[in-house]
């Protein structure tokens, strides 16, 4: 991915720039996955009101469950011998 490899062509260090990339995945996701549930949301309700209020709280409480989703898996493919494995 082209922001991907802008962040880590900006930053020295690999792990900030795994966070630094995790962020920016994260937030795009959330934008493209808050319009879903907003549009759902209205399907379901019928108003626009409650729809938006839905998918505000949802925004922020999917961003940070998604960081620390992404940062547990990137520690558990750091720990695990299975990348190895694969190059093989």
């Amino acid at each position: 991915m082209l922001l991907d490899s802008w962040i880590s062509n900006r930053i020295n260090r690999e792990n900030e720039a795994g966070r630094l990339v995790s962020i920016a995945k994260a937030i795009s996701w959330r934008i493209l996955g808050t319009i879903d549930t907003w549009i759902i949301s209205y399907w379901v309700t019928g108003k626009w009101e409650f729809a938006f209020s839905i998918a505000s709280i949802e925004v922020f409480s999917k961003i940070a469950l998604y960081y620390f989703h992404e940062r547990a898996w990137e520690k558990l493919r750091d720990r695990t011998p299975i990348k190895d494995k694969v190059k093989a």
